[in-house]
């Protein structure tokens, strides 16, 4: 039986994955996050009557990884291309990186942490 489950979630369009081993199923989660930094194409939303938001303060898509143990972890891909680690599901709770670190590392970092 699967132990972690990967969720996309890009445009209204909603996929799943499982993976047995957490190596692989991090590995996969790096993989479709470059691929979605690099389609990251939103435009400036609002304007004159409601609040204007830039490509950068928009979720583009979203990756979900979970797993035993509450492991609950993620990166969120702005319409500006970068990507933003988080922990947590309902309350979301952005992850620090360190100086040079990307989104994927931080979360190997957390969750290597957590053990």
């Amino acid at each position: 039986m699967a132990r972690f489950k990967l969720t996309a979630r890009n445009r209204g369009k909603v996929t799943h994955k499982r993976f047995d081993d957490l190596d692989s199923a991090l590995a996969e989660l790096e993989r479709r996050g470059h691929t979605l930094q690099g389609r990251a194409d939103a435009d400036v939303v609002g304007g004159s009557l409601v609040r204007r938001f830039e490509p950068r303060e928009q979720v583009a898509a979203r990756l979900e990884l979970r797993g035993p143990q509450r492991l609950r972890v993620g990166v969120d891909i702005r319409g500006d291309g970068s990507a933003i680690p988080f922990t947590g599901r309902l309350i979301r709770k952005e992850v620090e990186r360190v100086r040079g670190e990307s989104a994927y590392d931080a979360l190997r970092r957390l969750i290597v942490a957590a053990d």
